[in-house]
């Protein structure tokens, strides 16, 4: 008998969120997994509701509800990002019947959307078996052990060893077919944009980064297999990519610049993104003239900090010297501010503000856009140890307090006008 699955990527519960060509690619990964058998897939994505804005992008579709204890003194309003309340439990009744549910996880501190998820699952199908992946999944693995309320917590990214979960609720698979990619599945109604992996994991070890422990190692998808799906979902309809590598750049020569050199030569009208930071060390001439020529639109390189000990210190992947050659090999090519982004962190273990601010000074200077952007830790990481080994906070943290807003407000010591200075500062810099 078919097996019947439903997926579901739940709500985000924060104090703000918008959809930078966002999709759940974990949870599509399940459902290329599932194409393979006899199963019956259908998805939930509780996030497939925004107002396109530019290139695809968007503005999610927010309500104001009620902060969550730990988060009564942080003044914002706290809001879910989605759909509303009703259409979700009208599409899961819509759904049924299913065997099980497949449900993602991303942020850490967006558990009380999964929390709400599976209550009203529960409501609404009983003791239905529930799977819980993803990042929170596999990060917080014993939080969401003792607090989501799923029946199987699966920690790891995509792989065979999924088949173990189902089979533990007695499901057994055999094989029928090839994978579909999910794009061929009918998940969405739409595809006004396509994120996109080169690669899983990433090459190197930010002290703040959690990809090393949610990837075993760095693994590069061939160039034919990347061009399949861009040329694929070109057909229907796609126009904006985004690329969501950890390392887009990393050898360059044998990696992007081929892909790029076939997107040329495909003829294909498209507008790329990068919206994770790039690796501006690897961005040389040859590259920065193909980035053009494909149709790169937008464009974001890492700094994080201009203090070159805290570089060292964080991974020692970009130098000042390294983003200013960047910055001016695009520029040569015609790029502008509006197309060049730069991240900036702030929150960093022992980074005060006045090295913040040096830092957008220096950007200024360069005559590109900055991408302000809190620090937040991530359990596992070595920065979230040293944080935890200062006593700035305990290893049991709840995730909540990990939300990039409420740690720099709780844990940073920030004079909050200050910081709210430089904010203002940046926000008109980037509009002049």
């Amino acid at each position: 008998m078919k097996l019947n699955v439903l997926l579901i990527n739940p709500w985000i519960y924060d104090f703000a969120a918008y959809n930078m060509w966002s999709r759940p690619l974990g949870l599509l990964k399940v459902a290329e997994h599932l194409s393979q058998f006899d199963v019956e897939v259908k998805l939930i994505d509780c996030t497939d509701s925004f107002t396109i804005k530019k290139y695809g992008s968007g503005k999610f579709k927010a309500e104001i509800i009620e902060k969550p204890e730990l988060l009564k003194d942080i003044p914002l309003f706290y809001k879910r990002y989605g759909i509303s309340i009703d259409e979700f439990v009208n599409r899961i009744k819509l759904s049924t019947p299913f065997d099980i549910v497949v449900i993602t996880s991303i942020m850490g501190y967006w558990y009380p959307g999964i929390q709400k998820a599976i209550e009203i699952i529960r409501d609404i199908a009983g003791d239905v078996p529930i799977i819980l992946g993803g990042i929170y999944a596999t990060i917080y693995h014993e939080h969401a052990v003792n607090n989501s309320n799923a029946d199987f917590i699966y920690k790891g990214h995509m792989n065979e060893s999924f088949n173990f979960a189902l089979y533990t609720f007695g499901f057994k698979l055999k094989k029928k077919r090839e994978q579909i990619p999910y794009y061929k599945l009918g998940l969405y109604r739409e595809y006004p944009f396509a994120p996109l992996l080169t690669a899983t994991g990433c090459p190197f070890r930010c002290s703040y980064c959690a990809s090393n422990l949610l990837y075993g190692k760095y693994q590069r998808h061939s160039v034919e297999s990347v061009l399949k799906d861009i040329t694929e979902l070109y057909s229907i309809g796609v126009r904006d990519f985004a690329f969501y590598d950890d390392a887009l750049l990393f050898d360059a020569d044998n990696h992007i610049k081929p892909i790029l050199k076939e997107i040329i030569k495909s003829g294909l009208d498209i507008r790329l993104h990068t919206p994770n930071g790039l690796h501006a060390r690897f961005l040389d001439e040859e590259l920065a003239a193909l980035m053009k020529r494909a149709g790169f639109k937008t464009i974001r390189l890492s700094l994080e900090t201009i203090n070159a000990d805290r570089q060292d210190k964080t991974g020692g992947k970009v130098s000042n010297e390294d983003l200013k050659k960047a910055v001016k090999f695009l520029k040569q090519q015609g790029f502008t501010k509006q197309d060049i982004g730069v991240y900036l962190m702030y929150g960093l273990p022992g980074q005060e503000l006045e090295e913040v601010r040096a830092g957008a000074e220096l950007l200024k200077t360069l005559d590109v856009k900055i991408n302000l952007t809190e620090f937040s830790p991530i359990k596992g990481t070595e920065a979230f140890e040293e944080l935890v080994n200062r006593g700035i906070i305990n290893n049991n943290i709840d995730p909540l307090l990990t939300n990039n807003t409420v740690f720099s407000y709780l844990y940073s010591n920030y004079d909050m006008d200050e910081l709210r200075n430089i904010k203002l500062d940046v926000k008109q810099y980037n509009s002049a």
